[in-house]
């Protein structure tokens, strides 16, 4: 008897990733998904957490793709590992601060450690040559094999015939023509494909599921390194930095101020670490204040700003709650902010 072989493959969430599964699938192959959590992902973060766009799925797509599929998943957390990447990446960053070539390579390389530790055959990737402009392009695809260490079991099902076979295509493990050879932006063969197969609901591939490739979110992350001794960073970091308007009034510190109730219901879980304040009299934001050697002075800012985002921003005086990290909160009364908020504040 021949033994059914086995993949894993690796899912975002999108609609590739999705058909790079199902057509390997189809071919009576064993797959399992593995999705990679860096910390730095957009879906199941915002969207779950704020009511703005309620109309999007309040899911993890990727758990949602496998479910779809009928496959396993392995959600692997990398945050640890995945900093060098971010911080040192070989082969630079794109339009911001996104290193997608490295991400990429550093991705297949966990997934060879995984299908050589698993006993697994081959891995598979949703890429699609001439899609992104860093990490899938012709001249970058070898890249990705080789620097991975996966090589020639790396298969890339909606390319591959733009591209050499693989060895699971080579052995017949995998029939070559029953692959596709799609190539450049266009979602028009992915789409066509997924009604074909009757698959009529997926995530949309609008501009990557990264934090990393917008432009908005890493002038926070670099705002973030300019006012820290190094460049490091930890998960409640870069989590925080999705949330909320982000103000710095002094060098030393920064606000985080919510803008709708579920920034607020996010927000409370950071009580305990962050000095906090949250207008009483009046309803509005709750405000953490990221920062060292913050003095009383600076509280009151904090809660003039804070009181210019509540309702009560054209009274005379409104009433705050503050408390430092491990203390009771105390009643503070401030005027709000009264002039514009300097541009160079917000970041």
């Amino acid at each position: 008897m021949t033994r059914q072989y086995r993949a894993v493959s690796l899912i975002s969430g999108g609609l590739d990733s999705m058909l790079a599964t199902k057509a390997v699938l189809e071919q009576g192959i064993h797959v399992e998904g593995i999705n990679f959590f860096t910390g730095f992902c957009v879906e199941g973060h915002t969207h779950a957490i704020r009511k703005q766009h309620g109309d999007k799925p309040k899911r993890n797509n990727s758990l949602w793709v496998a479910e779809q599929l009928g496959i396993k998943l392995h959600i692997v957390d990398i945050v640890d590992d995945y900093k060098d990447v971010v911080l040192n990446p070989k082969h630079g960053y794109g339009a911001n601060m996104n290193p997608c070539l490295d991400c990429k390579i550093f991705m297949v390389k966990k997934a060879h450690e995984w299908i050589q530790q698993k006993g697994f055959d081959f891995i598979i990737t949703g890429e699609v040559v001439g899609q992104r402009p860093m990490s899938q392009r012709a001249k970058t695809m070898p890249i990705i094999a080789e620097e991975s260490g996966a090589m020639d079991v790396l298969l890339r099902p909606l390319s591959a015939h733009n591209l050499p076979p693989t060895k699971p295509e080579r052995e017949g493990w995998i029939d070559r023509e029953k692959l596709f050879g799609f190539s450049g932006r266009s979602r028009k063969p992915q789409i066509a494909l997924a009604t074909q197969w009757g698959i009529d609901e997926y995530a949309q591939p609008a501009g990557g599921c990264c934090f990393l490739t917008d432009a908005n979110y890493t002038d926070k992350l670099k705002d973030l390194w300019a006012h820290r001794p190094n460049r490091d960073y930890e998960l409640d970091d870069i989590m925080l930095l999705k949330i909320g308007r982000h103000l710095r009034p002094r060098t030393h510190f920064k606000m985080i101020v919510s803008r709708e109730e579920g920034e607020t219901n996010f927000l409370e879980g950071y009580k305990n670490q962050f000095i906090w304040i949250k207008t009483a009299s009046h309803s509005g934001p709750l405000t953490i204040l990221d920062g060292k050697d913050i003095s009383d002075d600076d509280i009151t800012l904090a809660a003039q700003l804070a009181a210019k985002f509540s309702k009560g921003k054209h009274a005379d005086q409104v009433v705050c709650k503050v408390a430092r990290p491990g203390e009771s909160f105390r009643e503070i009364t401030v005027s709000p902010f009264a002039e514009e908020i300097p541009p160079n504040w917000l970041l």
